[in-house]
């Protein structure tokens, strides 16, 4: 599309009409009555275009004289055109109006290289200004740095070949950019979201091929050009220092704390001499108004660059039409009108509206009762607050009245005022309880005067402003400073910050250091003081001291109503505490009614506390009241104690899992209270009766192991948490739970146990994967746990797991070797098992015959284990035809016949296969090995009921 055409186009035409061009201001002529006619002026990147708006129309006649274009209307009127006289768009040169025989004549001049074109649209008519054929091209090149047109009134800046290349050095934690030109340059370097705007008045081409793309203080560099100047966009991090100096023709931007100075403030005030209201600043060697594209946010804004040295705004100024952004360098804007101004000229920077900016009254920055009402004083210690005259507004209002405090902070000149002038508005700001502005105030004083971190009333002011804020931890690292270490007025907050937190013999500690202070107070913050001091007195037990406390604070004057609930809630407690429960109970349910919940919730807890002790409700209603509390109230040392008393109701209401559930609910949060310490005890008190002192005894083993699996994180270290997991281990046992056993085990085994505890465990684990049928995950547990430090008797008990392992795994000559030597019952049995499953007869026969000893000459019934090897035995002797062995024990065993759990079963054995009466079917069914195998299960689960570990003498025999 040819330029023509693209003026002509409609849509063109309607996004050129809503875009007002913002290029320049100044004081207009003195209004008189417009009449009919608005004059709106627009620019675009390729055109420029002003429209005539007439009340009820008229007709244009347009002459054009070389460059000067006439319009002559067939009306007169009275048009405001300061847009196009004191900041013209491109192609016009200036513009004036003159009536000739009663109308309205409008003289355009345009520019050497323009032409314009005239039309109608919509009932308007317009005039469009564009470069002249041809002249696109040539402007172009006016744009090159070549040919770009010398800066007015002082040397051209452009280095000769049109490149400035950047330069960079990295010196104390510093990094530095330099730019050379070959004259003094104008430069704005400001902050805008997440980038450093380093922008330039002359159009060169920056050359940044020698900069590193990223280094620890920025992370991404953007070099833009206009037709007027040239930018360089560097992300640095939010908050990263950055400091410009310039020097002669060179510019050094560093980023990084450093040794340079700040620079000097730009100072932005009303324009007094203009009739609408406008901004003007004080920007020294000011060269242009520029408008810079920022394509990350996608809109334009402006930039005035100046000449060094220095100056800058050190801080974001928000108007309703616009944002002065942040400097270190010249002035920068943002624009949030269309039709925003901005005029460069005489060391001014002015902005404005054709109509004016929305800018406070005039009065409001001097109001007359100012020197009446005085600026906020200090007292005597620095932690004082004076609530009467800190936020005293005088006539004006407090709008009035904080202007005038922060215009004082904008007008000091010298270190000192400004740091009176920020001390008394963060006076007043606190005084009116504006605590988070107060502290706002403050802190941008400490980032511009590092000593006021060692003044003791900048201390204590802070200090007042974050306990206000609720940021006690921030509160108490000022109150603490070592200029307020010895100061009475902030022991008294100390102790206040300390009796918040529970801390009450710090607390106690430092009211009494700060009690020649508390009469200097205000009566509230009196009354708050004594009754933290109640708090840590009961909480020490001192019930006499605590009540004196109390009565002294409802003696204060005019106590709002809320503090005094506050009091009477520490009275009740300690009316509790004294015995008087019923006193303390009928307080409580009156307190409780209070229409403040940080009241109500804490009353509420020890009413219902002691109805149930009282037996005046049940636990379920105790309990439904405190699950509803703990949900209405959040947050503090309150809400611990409602779990805390929750917990308990479960536990001993038989709710077990509910109990710890409630209990671990408030996780590690304000876990610097006394209420968080003892609910951690709590929670690790109940897991330790339910798994250590038999209070889980009572559920059934798979509830008990899922309850375990759901808190086993609450598992003590050491004696205590292996206990645990034994008492557990043999419930599951008990039960035939083996997997889940072998799962408890083995978590102890690899996650928490070393050295012997390890290996004793671990022997456990193994004879429960033997009982499982598992010998290999048997053997591969006793191997994974070998130590040399290893106790006598559980390196036998080991050796014999292994050779049931080995066994198991039909490694018969390798268990063998293990208990070869072994003289114990369980040795002998585990070579007649062999010897069994090897089909030794003798041998077996006479190993099982051996382990049973003397067994025969004691009366009574036989043991699942002693019957087992009885048959063993006689089966083996059978087997091997040895006859006189088998009448031996028919001889010795007979009469145990009767008794034995299994009589057919030890009959048929005794007599033998040589017995006519006796079928092989028989025989073959009392020689199984589960008889056997379900004998030694049998034993084994009474070495786990002893509940003592491997090794242990309560756990050696059979």
């Amino acid at each position: 599309m040819t330029l023509r055409q693209l003026l002509r186009s409609s849509v063109a035409a309607a996004c050129i009409a809503g875009t007002l061009a913002p290029t320049g201001y100044a004081a207009p002529q003195p209004m008189v009555a417009r009449g009919a006619l608005d004059v709106r002026v627009a620019q675009a990147a390729e055109f420029s275009r002003v429209e005539f708006h007439w009340a009820g129309g008229a007709r244009m006649t347009p002459v054009r004289q070389g460059q000067t274009l006439v319009l002559r209307f067939n009306r007169d009127a009275n048009p405001n055109l300061s847009a196009l006289k004191i900041a013209p768009p491109r192609w016009i040169k200036s513009a004036d109006a003159r009536r000739v025989n009663g109308v309205l004549e409008i003289v355009l001049t345009l520019t050497d290289d323009a032409d314009a074109k005239l039309g109608t649209a919509d009932g308007v008519d317009f005039v469009n200004i564009y470069p002249k054929a041809g002249a696109i091209a040539s402007a172009a090149a006016a744009a090159s740095p070549a040919t770009a047109p010398a800066p007015v009134g002082r040397p051209n800046p452009m280095p000769r070949d049109g490149v400035v290349r950047a330069g960079i050095d990295r010196r104390d934690g510093q990094v530095t950019l330099s730019f050379d030109w070959a004259a003094p340059a104008g430069a704005a370097v400001f902050r805008r979201g997440e980038a450093v705007w380093i922008v330039f008045d002359t159009p060169a081409r920056l050359d940044i091929s020698k900069l590193p793309g990223t280094t620890p203080r920025y992370s991404k560099l953007q070099v833009y050009r206009g037709a007027d100047y040239v930018a360089l966009r560097v992300v640095a991090p939010p908050g990263e220092p950055y400091v410009a100096v310039g020097s002669g023709p060179s510019w050094r931007v560093s980023f990084g704390a450093g040794p340079q100075q700040s620079p000097d403030i730009i100072q932005v005030t009303r324009a007094e001499q203009s009739p609408s209201a406008a901004l003007s600043a004080a920007v020294a060697g000011v060269t242009r108004a520029i408008w810079v594209d920022d394509p990350a946010v996608g809109d334009r804004i402006i930039v005035a660059p100046a000449l060094a040295p220095a100056k800058g705004l050190p801080s974001r100024r928000e108007y309703v039409e616009f944002a002065l952004l942040q400097s270190a360098q010249g002035l920068a804007a943002e624009a949030y009108a269309a039709d925003l101004m901005v005029q460069a000229q005489a060391d001014q920077v002015r902005i404005g509206r054709p109509k004016g900016l929305a800018l406070s009254p005039a009065s409001a920055a001097a109001p007359p009762e100012e020197a009446s009402a005085g600026a906020p004083q200090p007292l005597s210690m620095p932690a004082l607050i004076d609530l009467e005259a800190w936020p005293k507004t005088g006539s004006g209002g407090f709008l009035a009245r904080y202007n005038a405090l922060q215009g004082a902070v904008s007008a000091a000149s010298e270190d000192e005022a400004d740091i009176a002038a920020r001390l008394a508005l963060a006076r007043f700001l606190v005084g009116s309880q504006m605590s988070f502005e107060a502290i706002g105030v403050l802190n941008a004083g400490a980032r511009k005067h590092q000593t006021l971190m060692g003044n003791p009333e900048f201390r204590g002011l802070r200090g007042v402003a974050r306990v206000l804020a609720g940021r006690l931890s921030e509160a108490d690292a000022d109150f603490s400073s070592p200029v307020l270490a010895d100061e009475p007025s902030s022991a008294l907050w100390r102790g206040y910050i300390s009796a918040k937190n529970g801390q009450w013999l710090d607390a106690r500690t430092q009211f009494a250091n700060g009690t020649r202070a508390l009469d200097l107070f205000p009566p509230i913050w009196r009354a708050r003081f004594l009754k933290a001091q109640a708090d840590a007195a009961l909480g020490v037990g001192d019930l006499p001291g605590a009540m004196q406390a109390v009565t002294k604070a409802l003696a204060q004057a005019k106590i709002p109503v809320e503090d005094q609930l506050d009091i009477r809630l520490v009275q009740a407690r300690i009316f509790e505490a004294k015995g008087e429960k019923a006193r303390a109970q009928r307080m409580y349910t009156a307190i409780a009614k209070a229409p403040i919940d940080r009241i109500a919730a804490p009353a509420t807890l020890r009413a219902t506390q002691l109805q149930y002790a009282r037996g005046q409700i049940n636990a379920t209603k105790a309990a439904e009241t405190l699950n509803q509390l703990r949900y209405r109230w959040r947050g503090d040392g309150v809400e611990l104690e409602v779990i805390r008393a929750l917990g308990k109701l479960y536990i001993d209401q038989g709710r077990y899992r509910e109990a710890l559930e409630v209990l671990r609910s408030a996780g590690r949060r304000l876990s610097d209270r006394p209420e968080a310490v003892a609910l951690q005890n709590d929670l690790s008190e109940a897991f330790r009766q339910l798994f250590l002192q038999g209070l889980a005894d009572g559920m059934q083993p798979i509830q008990a192991v899922g309850l375990f699996y759901d808190f086993q994180d609450l598992t003590p270290i050491g004696a205590d948490g292996d206990q645990m997991v034994r008492n557990l281990v043999r419930r599951l046992v008990d039960v035939d739970l083996l997997g889940d056993a072998a799962k408890l085990l083995k978590y102890q085994v690899e996650n928490r146990l070393n050295g012997v505890p390890k290996a004793q465990v671990a022997t456990d684990l193994a004879w429960i994967y033997l009982m499982d049928k598992k010998p290999e995950d048997a053997l591969n547990t006793i191997n994974a746990t070998r130590t040399t430090i290893l106790p006598p008797a559980l390196n036998a008990e080991r050796r014999l797991a292994t050779a049931r392992a080995l066994m198991g795994l039909g490694r018969y000559d390798a268990a063998l070797d293990l208990v070869e030597t072994d003289t114990s019952r369980d040795g002998q049995e585990i070579r007649g098992e062999i010897a069994w499953k090897q089909r030794a007869w003798p041998a077996a026969g006479a190993l099982y015959e051996r382990s049973l000893g003397d067994r025969f000459r004691t009366g009574g019934a036989l043991s699942a284990a002693e019957e087992a090897r009885l048959l063993r035995a006689s089966v083996a002797y059978s087997l091997a035809d040895d006859d006189a062995a088998l009448g031996r024990l028919r001889a010795r065993w007979s009469g145990f016949i009767e008794t034995a759990s299994n009589p057919e079963g030890l009959r048929v054995a005794l007599q033998g296969m040589s017995m006519g009466a006796v079928s092989a079917s028989d025989f073959g069914r009392v020689s199984a090995d589960n008889e056997a195998f379900n004998g030694w299960i049998g034993r084994l689960k009474e070495r786990f009921r002893t509940g003592q570990p491997a090794g242990s003498p309560a756990r050696a025999g059979g």
